[in-house]
């Protein structure tokens, strides 16, 4: 009975190479359905929905692969505490037949199906009804991908809904088969706990990437500032806007768990879920600084292109400040006359080149007094 075997999904570089949801995709689709119709709109994994189940306490600990529904009912009739994974919302008739077994209301799988959500926190009495966004950023594209997940905490069990298969929680299960500190010993509020407290340490991983993407972007912007560094400034922009649309309600959820009005979060618990609002109000501080930081990175691109446009015009207007004379002189001595002394003296020529000189280094050397050189 070992941990679930699943392929590692590092949070900077698996996890982006998912497709990301499209905004408009699918949305049209609930369109003059009543409320509660179930209609999955999301990210389309193409493979069968996988459930997973670990049930355990404090002495047992056991992990089933490839669950099928008919088998559910045990695991939530049995003594031992059970978390139900299920990877992939395509078969809908799948997830309406696990919220028969739960008794889950229509609007709350109707919720699950619409991947579109923002991080809520709902309490049905019953059971309590949370989602929170996982993102993942590729190291090398910085491309940023957004999954829902969706959870269901009951007395004895908690169910987690992933769009597709993969994530960060390995660590959790290892926790969860070794029975390490309290995870056993937890009830399904603590293995909650424990989910969402991965999902935001991801979020830290995340800001460490954008930061040193900000941070390259500023000495570039002092340095060699280009049109390519002004798309990426509007991309950095883009990208943040983004997180924040899917970390910002993140701390009203985080609040709600905090204030111990449900019997499915134990007092014991609380704390943890307090140590999960701080760090929320930490990530959103944090992303609010890089979007002041970025807002400003395109004033910094202004004002590195107009120094350095300003730099090209003091060089061409010292050249053409130095040729202004020159040119009076060639002009000068350029006219069609034919009684001007200068033109029939032996060191005439040689005499005009020394003034031309003697004009440009008097020049250059004024500049240079002046510190315009």
């Amino acid at each position: 009975m070992g941990n679930r075997s699943k392929s590692p999904a590092p949070a900077a570089t698996d996890k982006a190479s998912k497709p990301r949801a499209n905004s408009r995709g699918r949305v049209s689709a609930k369109k003059g359905l009543p409320p509660g119709t179930l209609v999955h709109i999301g990210k389309q994994s193409g493979e069968k929905v996988r459930i997973s189940v670990m049930s355990y306490d404090e002495d047992h600990y056991r992990a089933d692969e490839l669950v099928t529904p008919d088998r559910i009912p045990a695991y939530r009739d049995g003594a031992a505490r059970t978390w139900i994974n299920i990877d992939g919302l395509d078969d809908v008739q799948v997830i309406e037949q696990l919220g028969k077994i739960f008794g889950l209301h229509p609007l709350v799988l109707e919720d699950i199906l619409n991947t579109h959500q923002r991080p809520k926190f709902e309490d049905h009495d019953d059971y309590l009804f949370i989602v929170i966004r996982m993102l993942s950023l590729d190291a090398k594209t910085y491309e940023i991908a957004s999954e829902q997940l969706s959870l269901i905490v009951g007395p004895n069990y908690l169910l987690t809904f992933q769009e597709v298969p993969g994530d960060d929680f390995d660590g959790v299960r290892q926790r969860l088969e070794i029975g390490k500190e309290r995870m056993r010993k937890g009830g399904p509020d603590y293995l909650a706990y424990a989910l969402i407290d991965t999902v935001v340490d991801n979020y830290f991983v995340i800001l460490e990437k954008l930061s040193e993407r900000i941070e390259m972007l500023e000495e570039e912007l002092v340095s060699k500032p280009s049109i390519e560094t002004l798309r990426v400034i509007h991309r950095l922009k883009r990208d943040i806007v983004f997180l924040r649309r899917s970390i910002w309600p993140l701390r009203e959820v985080a609040n709600r768990l905090t204030l111990g009005d449900t019997p499915l979060i134990k007092p014991s618990t609380i704390p943890y879920f307090r140590d999960v609002y701080d760090h929320a109000i930490h990530v959103i501080d944090t992303m609010e600084t890089f979007r002041d930081i970025v807002s400003g990175m395109l004033d910094i691109y202004l004002s590195s292109v107009s120094n350095r446009l300003n730099e090209v015009m003091k060089v061409l207007t010292i050249i053409a400040t130095i040729f202004i004379p020159l040119t009076f002189l060639s002009g000068w001595y350029g006219m069609n006359f034919k009684d001007m002394p200068e033109l029939s003296w032996r060191w005439g020529y040689p005499m005009v080149i020394c003034i031309a000189l003697a004009v440009a280094v008097g020049l250059l050397l004024l500049f240079r007094k002046k510190k315009w050189l």
